[in-house]
């Protein structure tokens, strides 16, 4: 077996030696930067309102829009922090760059809730209805914390998956299975450091005080960082292959210049110059943008990107396109989850916590939500991947079936949500009379666990399946690219949630009609919105399974007949 692994680098530019380059061990070391971004982010977002309302004396309506926009925005980041880590920098240099910006931004707001002059001063308590506000330069101090933070993430998730994943070779069947655990286990491992951040952390902040938990993050940020870069000489890295948006560009905008050009009789005579081994051959998948690779009689001598790409070029644009279906059929799922954290935390403020003498606070519910994934992920890894291995000898589940699983999951998750939530009110209506707006529900929270726990499988087979299936499917050198546009559907998903919130309030309550999501949830038709998405999901599901069935990877390895042909006669071209 060859010692060296085919298209990797080591961190001198020479060819990566398998035996002392890459595997588990450097994984581990890039993994770590992710565990600890989701436990700073989560110790950091899931407590951020009370932080704004109590602290910054902030409506609670401005505070939640903060947060859902800080949030939507470092996913959004995510796809520009690949485009900058396959054009420029790589994945190791942004994940470097952007974790010190990230414990950066910890650091500052860990400054900003420590400094009296940096937060406004204590409510009065004779006068709580009239709490000075943050001024102007605290905000800012505040705003400039969260960007700091939301760059991190951006580059971070665009780059961790792709750079652990070239930690392994798919041409070795042994590497090649190591991989396929390496998302199930990615997930896994990142849930643990959520699972901190949203317990641990969060007592911190509470009990102990917010610059405290705040300081841990940034200096848990700066040890991962530190590891991280103690694992320099043991990468694997992937050659630079250009600048892939402006490849995007130039195969889009040939193929519009060429758009009256006739096509060949044979698509070997389409362009190409690109090496064997790297070589993507034509595929009859949107033959439209085929036309950049027409040969004219324009193009003699040195070829112009900006007129003339080669099929491997065109070839690696349509993979990118291909991933669209499934990314657009996945928003639904992530639209749910806002839901579990914004929704079900709401139903649980008005219902019994009690567990014991030990009272639960509705936000620690989140907990059981990431228990389920990581409980989904070791028994998918542990139980069900070597039964499927064993009675079919297959691999597990492919990364589109993981996806479909996650869609309908969700689905029964908010037919659960429904059924609660009808059970809630009712005993509202059977206590109404006799009760206080503050007052408890006589019935328990943990009648939401199915909700959260169901939703929490559909999140362990879809955010592996997706991210495996946008990692994989990508071309070698829009890997980041591709990761960051899987991890933008978050952020569409939170977008299309607040949409959806809007549009059902103006439907339903429109001409003195019963508003569903009225601003005290006991007033409201909750129950009504989740059978609405429930209904929703089971036709994007639908959706979904019938872009499934129509995918078809892209492979250097489906060599048909056909060789580029630049010594072929040109065509004419009509314009």
């Amino acid at each position: 077996m060859n010692s060296f692994v085919p298209d990797a680098i080591d961190h001198k530019g020479d060819p990566a030696d398998r035996t002392k380059t890459g595997g588990w061990t450097s994984a581990a070391q890039i993994l770590g930067i992710e565990v600890c971004e989701r436990l700073s982010t989560m110790a950091v977002v899931v407590n951020l309102v009370t932080y704004l309302v109590g602290t910054m004396h902030m409506p609670s309506a401005t505070a939640s829009h903060i947060v859902s926009t800080a949030g939507g925005t470092a996913y959004l980041l995510c796809l520009l922090g690949g485009i900058v880590a396959d054009s420029f920098l790589g994945r190791y240099w942004t994940i470097a760059i952007c974790a010190a910006i990230h414990a950066m931004g910890t650091c500052l707001l860990a400054i900003s809730t420590t400094l009296p002059n940096l937060r406004p001063p204590p409510c009065n308590p004779a006068l709580s209805y009239n709490c000075e506000a943050a001024n102007n330069l605290q905000m800012g101090i505040f705003y400039l914390a969260m960007c700091l933070i939301s760059v991190g993430i951006g580059g971070i998730k665009s780059s961790v998956s792709g750079l652990g994943t070239d930690q392994f070779d798919q041409k070795d069947e042994k590497e090649k299975a190591q991989m396929a655990h390496f998302f199930d286990r990615f997930y896994f491992v990142i849930s643990s450091g959520t699972l901190l951040g949203v317990t641990v952390f969060v007592y911190i902040q509470d009990q102990v005080g917010r610059s405290l938990a705040y300081g841990i993050c940034s200096a848990s940020m700066t040890v991962a960082l530190f590891v991280f870069l103690l694992g320099t000489k043991r990468y694997r890295y992937k050659k630079p292959l250009g600048t892939p948006i402006f490849q995007i560009i130039q195969v889009l905008v040939a193929a519009v210049r060429k758009r009256k050009a006739v096509f060949p009789s044979n698509a070997s005579l389409l362009y190409e110059d690109t090496s064997r081994e790297s070589r993507l051959y034509h595929t009859d998948k949107f033959r439209c943008l085929d036309k950049a690779a027409i040969l004219t009689s324009k193009d003699s001598g040195s070829p112009n990107p900006w007129r003339l790409c080669t099929v491997t070029k065109v070839e690696e644009v349509k993979m990118l396109i291909k991933l669209l279906p499934i990314w657009a059929t996945t928003i639904i799922f992530w639209t749910i989850h806002a839901q579990i954290v914004g929704f079900s935390v709401q139903q649980a403020s008005t219902m019994d916590t009690s567990l014991g003498k030990f009272r639960i606070p509705p936000a620690s519910l989140y907990a059981f939500f990431i228990v389920s994934i990581m409980s989904t992920l070791a028994i998918y890894d542990r139980l069900i991947l070597p039964l499927l291995k064993k009675s079919r000898g297959s691999p597990g589940f492919t990364n589109l079936q993981k996806v479909g699983l996650g869609l309908f999951f969700s689905m029964l998750g908010m037919a659960a949500a429904a059924l609660v939530e009808k059970r809630r009110l009712s005993v509202f209506g059977a206590h109404r009379s006799t009760m206080t707006k503050s007052a408890t529900l006589p019935i328990s929270a943990f009648f939401l666990l199915p909700q959260f726990m169901i939703v929490g499988i559909g999140e362990a087979f879809i955010f592996s399946g997706e991210l495996a299936f946008f990692t994989t499917n990508a071309p070698k050198g829009m890997k980041a690219i591709s990761t960051g546009l899987c991890l933008t559907i978050n952020s569409f998903g939170m977008f299309l949630s607040t949409t959806l919130i809007i549009v059902v309030r103006n439907v339903t309550g429109r001409k003195g009609g019963h508003d569903w999501l009225t601003p005290r949830i006991n007033d409201g038709r909750l129950d009504n919105y989740y059978c609405l998405l429930a209904l929703l999901n089971l036709i994007d599901l639908g959706l979904y399974i019938l872009c499934a069935i129509r995918f078809k990877p892209t492979s250097s390895d489906n060599a048909p007949k056909m060789n580029g042909a630049v010594d072929t006669p040109p065509h004419e071209e009509n314009e």
